[in-house]
């Protein structure tokens, strides 16, 4: 395992001794789009560090339908209940960007936390964001239109996946933003037609990222601000 600072934000915040450390313990994996890392009521089994990879937390809504409330991407982890010391997944999380990350078994997650104080305080203070995030999409989905709504999750997607370009389809546009696909459709087509965004064929290439930023809700900025407040503007394009 390399000693330079791993491409995670929360492992790359932490002290050289328990960054190594740490690192040390994980296994590099590659995640693959789709791929369910966790389901409502599992027993958390691995916790996951993105490094290039995005995962979509989701929360079931009958049946059939869900909606997205958070994603997770270099500037955080899967398996924040843990550190609250309960082992039970309470969100289903997709893998939406492939990509790399670092594996490690809740065992181990749990000796490193009791072993290094300074991780277990970044790691609360992720848990912090992780919440504000949470919240603010309760807001966002209840008071503001799916175009304002769609500006934002693409901003956030590009933060995380760190490309201009990435595919996502219309099934998980709707499912991220709780709307039918009439809605994604009427959306996107409005951002295109603005030349913000070129969407076909599930690729998206955002094209004019200031305009998009305009046509986004504040909800956007208000994620990026929490985050610089509560962890450090380590990096100014994501949050």
């Amino acid at each position: 395992m390399p000693t330079t600072p791993p491409a995670n934000r929360l492992l790359a915040g932490l002290p050289r001794k328990d960054r190594e450390r740490f690192s040390g313990e994980c296994e590099s994996v590659e995640l693959i789009v789709a791929d369910v890392l966790s389901r409502p009521g599992d027993t958390i089994r691995n916790v996951y560090f993105p490094m290039t990879s995005v995962i979509s937390l989701m929360t079931p809504i009958g049946e059939r339908a869900s909606l997205e409330v958070g994603l997770v991407g270099n500037e955080g982890m899967l398996g924040t209940p843990l550190i609250l010391g309960v082992d039970v997944s309470p969100l289903h999380a997709m893998v939406q960007g492939s990509g790399a990350a670092l594996c490690m078994s809740a065992a181990r997650f749990r000796r490193q936390l009791a072993r290094s104080p300074v991780l277990l305080q970044e790691l609360k203070r992720y848990l912090y964001v992780l919440m504000d995030q949470l919240a603010q999409v309760a807001l966002c989905t209840r008071f503001h239109v799916v175009e304002a709504r769609l500006a934002r999750w693409l901003l956030m997607t590009q933060d995380r996946a760190h490309a201009a370009e990435f595919h996502v389809t219309h099934e998980l546009l709707a499912g991220a933003l709780g709307v039918r696909r009439v809605g994604v459709t009427k959306a996107a087509g409005s951002l295109q037609k603005n030349r913000l965004i070129s969407y076909s064929r599930g690729k998206v290439t955002i094209l004019d990222r200031p305009g998009l930023e305009a046509a986004s809700c504040a909800c956007y900025e208000a994620d990026k601000a929490t985050y610089a407040r509560v962890m450090g503007p380590k990096d100014p394009s994501a949050h």
